[in-house]
């Protein structure tokens, strides 16, 4: 028995549909300008090695620490987001892993990692998804090590819009793609769904358009 309701760690089937043409999603090419940020400072500064994306899509981040020199995992759900990444990779000539399979049960050993990404990822569940997603990353990061992820805000346009299939989880999709759950949160909660990571920042900021509102942190696993 679990604590939640693998039938909502259902986003990876609707993201797969887009992932089968990559060169239809110019804005999942770029990577963010705050993980960019990390990548070139802190983890520099910390002299981190062992990266994993997870979720990550068809590759603007894992490619991009490959090119800095990290070594790096890229984990997703969607095998076309795989696919992706490897024929980037390939077409570039970088060297990274690819894994298959769910953020609830991630196949790494214990403090596998220096840092972990997870961009627009944990949220897409009902809060005991989220709460294992979390877990995990707790589980394969070594002490010490960071993550950098998004969460859903409250204060976003579209908290509430669609089908309520869990506490502050909706159903929800757009025409280019199939409904998936959108869970949110507010800053207590959120620092609840962290125990056992130190919050180094932590910020409610809107995204890419108006009414987008993401919390974005950096935190670090605690001894």
């Amino acid at each position: 028995m679990t604590d939640y309701d693998l039938s909502t760690a259902v986003a990876h089937h609707a993201w797969n549909k887009r992932w089968v043409k990559p060169e239809d999603e110019p804005r999942w090419v770029v990577a963010d300008p705050g993980v960019v940020d990390v990548a070139e400072g802190l983890l520099r500064e910390r002299g981190a090695r062992q990266v994993l994306d997870l979720g990550c899509g068809i590759g603007r981040h894992a490619l991009m620490f490959a090119r800095a020199g990290f070594e790096v995992t890229a984990f997703d759900g969607a095998p076309a987001g795989i696919r992706a990444v490897q024929a980037a990779a390939e077409a570039e000539s970088l060297s990274l892993r690819t894994d298959e399979g769910l953020m609830t049960d991630l196949p790494y050993a214990t403090g596998s990692f220096d840092y972990v990404l997870a961009f627009n990822v944990v949220y897409h569940g009902e809060p005991g998804v989220v709460r294992r997603a979390i877990a995990e990353i707790r589980r394969v990061l070594r002490p010490g090590g960071l993550y950098q992820g998004t969460m859903l805000s409250k204060r976003n346009a579209k908290f509430g819009v669609g089908q309520e299939v869990a506490p502050d989880t909706f159903l929800k999709g757009d025409a280019n793609e199939e409904p998936h759950p959108h869970f949110y949160c507010n800053a207590s909660e959120l620092c609840a769904l962290y125990e056992g990571f130190e919050l180094l920042r932590l910020e409610d900021r809107l995204h890419t358009k108006p009414g987008s509102w993401h919390w974005q942190l950096l935190a670090e696993v605690t001894a």
